[in-house]
Protein backbone atom coordinates (compact mmCIF):
# COMPACT_ATOMS: atom_id res chain seq x y z
CA UNK A 1 0.00 0.00 0.00
CA UNK A 2 1.28 3.43 -0.90
CA UNK A 3 0.58 4.77 2.58
CA UNK A 4 3.27 2.46 3.95
CA UNK A 5 5.96 4.19 1.88
CA UNK A 6 4.91 7.73 2.68
CA UNK A 7 3.72 7.68 6.30
CA UNK A 8 7.34 8.13 7.42
CA UNK A 9 7.35 11.61 5.95
CA UNK A 10 3.78 12.36 6.98
CA UNK A 11 4.08 11.75 10.72
CA UNK A 12 7.79 11.38 11.17
CA UNK A 13 8.73 9.72 14.42
CA UNK A 14 5.98 8.26 16.54
CA UNK A 15 2.99 6.90 14.68
CA UNK A 16 4.99 4.19 12.94
CA UNK A 17 5.29 2.36 16.25
CA UNK A 18 1.55 2.61 16.74
CA UNK A 19 0.87 1.52 13.17
CA UNK A 20 2.97 -1.57 13.75
CA UNK A 21 0.49 -2.86 16.32
CA UNK A 22 -2.78 -1.88 14.67
CA UNK A 23 -4.87 -4.97 14.03
CA UNK A 24 -7.63 -6.16 11.72
CA UNK A 25 -8.15 -9.42 13.61
CA UNK A 26 -11.53 -10.15 15.14
CA UNK A 27 -12.77 -13.15 17.03
CA UNK A 28 -14.63 -15.69 14.88
CA UNK A 29 -17.29 -15.85 17.60
CA UNK A 30 -17.95 -12.12 17.33
CA UNK A 31 -16.65 -11.50 20.85
CA UNK A 32 -14.13 -8.82 21.75
CA UNK A 33 -10.59 -9.37 20.45
CA UNK A 34 -8.14 -11.14 22.72
CA UNK A 35 -7.47 -8.61 25.52
CA UNK A 36 -3.96 -10.00 25.90
CA UNK A 37 -3.12 -8.60 22.46
CA UNK A 38 -0.97 -11.50 21.30
CA UNK A 39 1.97 -10.89 19.00
CA UNK A 40 0.09 -12.62 16.18
CA UNK A 41 -2.47 -9.81 16.29
CA UNK A 42 0.14 -7.11 16.17
CA UNK A 43 0.88 -7.06 12.45
CA UNK A 44 -2.56 -7.45 10.93
CA UNK A 45 -3.37 -3.99 9.60
CA UNK A 46 -3.19 -3.62 5.83
CA UNK A 47 -0.38 -1.22 4.98
CA UNK A 48 0.84 -1.04 8.56
CA UNK A 49 4.59 -1.43 9.04
CA UNK A 50 5.50 -4.59 10.92
CA UNK A 51 6.16 -4.26 14.63
CA UNK A 52 9.84 -4.08 15.48
CA UNK A 53 11.60 -6.63 17.60
CA UNK A 54 12.00 -4.11 20.39
CA UNK A 55 8.42 -2.90 20.06
CA UNK A 56 6.57 -5.83 21.65
CA UNK A 57 3.95 -5.74 24.34
CA UNK A 58 4.69 -3.28 27.09
CA UNK A 59 5.50 -4.86 30.44
CA UNK A 60 3.82 -3.42 33.55
CA UNK A 61 6.14 -1.35 35.72
CA UNK A 62 5.88 -0.96 39.46
CA UNK A 63 8.94 1.25 39.88
CA UNK A 64 10.86 3.68 37.74
CA UNK A 65 10.18 7.33 37.06
CA UNK A 66 6.77 8.98 37.16
CA UNK A 67 6.69 9.02 33.36
CA UNK A 68 7.42 5.28 33.22
CA UNK A 69 4.74 4.52 35.80
CA UNK A 70 2.28 6.70 33.88
CA UNK A 71 2.81 5.03 30.50
CA UNK A 72 0.10 2.73 29.21
CA UNK A 73 0.77 -1.00 29.44
CA UNK A 74 -0.63 -4.04 27.69
CA UNK A 75 -3.90 -4.95 29.40
CA UNK A 76 -4.79 -1.37 30.36
CA UNK A 77 -7.13 -1.07 27.37
CA UNK A 78 -9.05 -4.20 26.32
CA UNK A 79 -9.37 -4.30 22.56
CA UNK A 80 -6.07 -2.50 21.96
CA UNK A 81 -2.54 -3.75 21.39
CA UNK A 82 0.00 -1.61 23.25
CA UNK A 83 3.66 -1.63 22.27
CA UNK A 84 6.65 -0.28 24.12
CA UNK A 85 9.12 2.22 22.73
CA UNK A 86 10.60 0.13 19.96
CA UNK A 87 10.46 2.15 16.75
CA UNK A 88 10.28 1.05 13.15
CA UNK A 89 13.83 1.28 11.73
CA UNK A 90 12.52 3.37 8.83
CA UNK A 91 11.24 6.10 11.15
CA UNK A 92 13.41 9.22 11.20
CA UNK A 93 14.96 10.40 14.46
CA UNK A 94 14.88 13.82 16.07
CA UNK A 95 12.76 16.93 16.03
CA UNK A 96 11.23 18.13 12.73
CA UNK A 97 12.12 21.66 11.64
CA UNK A 98 9.24 23.84 10.40
CA UNK A 99 9.55 26.30 7.55
CA UNK A 100 7.67 28.91 9.63
CA UNK A 101 8.86 29.95 13.08
CA UNK A 102 5.28 30.27 14.37
CA UNK A 103 4.65 26.63 13.44
CA UNK A 104 7.70 25.11 15.13
CA UNK A 105 5.68 24.02 18.20
CA UNK A 106 3.40 21.99 15.90
CA UNK A 107 6.40 20.47 14.11
CA UNK A 108 8.05 19.59 17.44
CA UNK A 109 4.97 17.65 18.51
CA UNK A 110 5.58 15.27 15.60
CA UNK A 111 9.09 14.45 16.82
CA UNK A 112 10.63 12.10 19.34
CA UNK A 113 9.47 14.32 22.22
CA UNK A 114 6.91 17.14 22.49
CA UNK A 115 9.58 19.84 22.52
CA UNK A 116 13.23 20.29 23.55
CA UNK A 117 12.31 21.21 27.16
CA UNK A 118 11.06 17.69 27.94
CA UNK A 119 13.17 16.07 30.66
CA UNK A 120 12.01 12.53 29.87
CA UNK A 121 9.58 11.06 27.36
CA UNK A 122 8.10 7.55 27.39
CA UNK A 123 6.34 6.53 24.17
CA UNK A 124 3.72 3.91 23.46
CA UNK A 125 2.18 2.68 20.21
CA UNK A 126 -1.49 1.69 20.40
CA UNK A 127 -3.29 -0.30 17.71
CA UNK A 128 -7.02 -0.83 17.79
CA UNK A 129 -8.28 -4.40 17.49
CA UNK A 130 -11.82 -3.03 17.04
CA UNK A 131 -11.38 -0.38 14.32
CA UNK A 132 -9.38 -1.51 11.32
CA UNK A 133 -6.22 0.53 10.82
CA UNK A 134 -6.63 2.93 13.76
CA UNK A 135 -3.21 3.73 15.19
CA UNK A 136 -2.55 6.01 18.15
CA UNK A 137 0.75 7.24 19.52
CA UNK A 138 0.69 8.07 23.24
CA UNK A 139 3.57 9.68 25.09
CA UNK A 140 4.08 10.93 28.63
CA UNK A 141 6.76 13.59 29.23
CA UNK A 142 8.08 15.13 32.42
CA UNK A 143 8.78 18.88 32.58
CA UNK A 144 9.36 21.74 34.91
CA UNK A 145 5.77 22.88 35.44
CA UNK A 146 6.53 26.33 34.00
CA UNK A 147 7.86 24.70 30.81
CA UNK A 148 4.78 22.48 30.56
CA UNK A 149 2.50 25.51 30.83
CA UNK A 150 4.59 27.36 28.23
CA UNK A 151 4.28 24.44 25.79
CA UNK A 152 0.48 24.47 25.97
CA UNK A 153 0.45 28.24 25.48
CA UNK A 154 2.70 27.97 22.40
CA UNK A 155 0.51 25.27 20.89
CA UNK A 156 -2.67 27.27 21.48
CA UNK A 157 -1.07 30.21 19.66
CA UNK A 158 0.38 28.08 16.85
CA UNK A 159 -2.85 26.32 15.82
CA UNK A 160 -4.62 29.46 14.51
CA UNK A 161 -1.34 30.99 13.29
CA UNK A 162 -0.67 27.94 11.10
CA UNK A 163 -4.19 27.37 9.78
CA UNK A 164 -3.01 27.66 6.17
CA UNK A 165 -0.33 25.06 6.74
CA UNK A 166 3.43 24.58 6.96
CA UNK A 167 6.10 22.08 6.02
CA UNK A 168 8.46 20.24 8.33
CA UNK A 169 11.68 18.33 7.67
CA UNK A 170 13.31 15.65 9.80
CA UNK A 171 16.26 13.50 8.80
CA UNK A 172 16.05 14.88 5.22
CA UNK A 173 12.41 13.84 4.88
CA UNK A 174 9.80 16.56 4.36
CA UNK A 175 6.06 16.52 4.87
CA UNK A 176 3.46 19.25 4.59
CA UNK A 177 0.65 19.94 7.04
CA UNK A 178 -2.37 21.84 5.78
CA UNK A 179 -5.82 22.72 7.08
CA UNK A 180 -4.70 23.00 10.69
CA UNK A 181 -7.94 23.33 12.67
CA UNK A 182 -8.71 23.48 16.38
CA UNK A 183 -10.89 20.55 17.49
CA UNK A 184 -13.15 20.18 20.49
CA UNK A 185 -12.02 17.35 22.75
CA UNK A 186 -12.84 16.60 26.38
CA UNK A 187 -10.02 15.78 28.79
CA UNK A 188 -9.63 15.62 32.56
CA UNK A 189 -6.25 17.39 32.67
CA UNK A 190 -5.42 20.88 33.89
CA UNK A 191 -5.45 22.28 30.34
CA UNK A 192 -5.33 20.93 26.82
CA UNK A 193 -5.24 21.74 23.14
CA UNK A 194 -6.55 19.62 20.27
CA UNK A 195 -6.39 20.01 16.51
CA UNK A 196 -6.63 18.17 13.22
CA UNK A 197 -4.45 18.48 10.15
CA UNK A 198 -3.96 16.88 6.76
CA UNK A 199 -0.41 15.59 6.36
CA UNK A 200 0.85 15.09 2.82
CA UNK A 201 3.95 13.77 1.07
CA UNK A 202 4.65 12.29 -2.36
CA UNK A 203 1.07 12.88 -3.44
CA UNK A 204 -0.48 10.94 -0.55
CA UNK A 205 -2.51 12.53 2.27
CA UNK A 206 -3.39 11.41 5.77
CA UNK A 207 -5.83 12.88 8.28
CA UNK A 208 -4.23 13.26 11.71
CA UNK A 209 -5.81 14.18 15.05
CA UNK A 210 -3.65 15.44 17.91
CA UNK A 211 -4.40 16.06 21.58
CA UNK A 212 -1.89 17.53 24.04
CA UNK A 213 -2.78 17.70 27.73
CA UNK A 214 -1.01 19.19 30.73
CA UNK A 215 -1.51 17.57 34.13
CA UNK A 216 0.70 19.46 36.57
CA UNK A 217 4.28 19.08 35.35
CA UNK A 218 3.40 16.23 32.96
CA UNK A 219 2.54 16.51 29.27
CA UNK A 220 0.48 13.81 27.55
CA UNK A 221 0.65 13.77 23.76
CA UNK A 222 -1.78 11.69 21.68
CA UNK A 223 -1.78 11.38 17.89
CA UNK A 224 -4.12 9.28 15.77
CA UNK A 225 -4.54 8.29 12.12
CA UNK A 226 -5.99 5.39 10.19
CA UNK A 227 -3.21 3.54 8.38
CA UNK A 228 -5.71 1.45 6.42
CA UNK A 229 -7.64 4.49 5.16
CA UNK A 230 -5.30 7.45 5.51
CA UNK A 231 -7.71 10.04 4.10
CA UNK A 232 -10.46 9.05 6.52
CA UNK A 233 -11.06 11.47 9.37
CA UNK A 234 -10.12 9.95 12.68
CA UNK A 235 -10.04 10.87 16.34
CA UNK A 236 -8.08 9.80 19.38
CA UNK A 237 -10.50 7.39 21.11
CA UNK A 238 -11.90 8.95 24.28
CA UNK A 239 -11.21 5.77 26.24
CA UNK A 240 -7.52 5.96 25.33
CA UNK A 241 -7.19 9.56 26.51
CA UNK A 242 -9.17 8.88 29.69
CA UNK A 243 -7.08 5.85 30.65
CA UNK A 244 -3.81 7.62 29.90
CA UNK A 245 -4.73 10.60 32.06
CA UNK A 246 -6.02 8.31 34.81
CA UNK A 247 -2.61 6.66 34.96
CA UNK A 248 -0.82 10.02 35.05
CA UNK A 249 -3.02 11.20 37.88
CA UNK A 250 -2.48 7.98 39.86
CA UNK A 251 1.28 8.14 39.35
CA UNK A 252 1.32 11.77 40.51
Amino acid sequence: MKVRATVVALVPALLLAAAGCSSTDTSPTGKDPDPKGSASHASGAPGAPAATATGGSATPKTGGSKAERSALEQGDLPGYQISAEGKNPNAPDGQPQADKKACQPLADIMGDKPDPAARETVNRGIGSQKQVGLAVSASVSSYAESDAKALIARLKAAVPACATGFTATVDKQTGSYRDVRAADYRTTGDESVSWTTTAAAQGVSAQVHLVVVREGDTIVRLMALNVAAAEQKTQVPQEVADKQLEKVQRAG
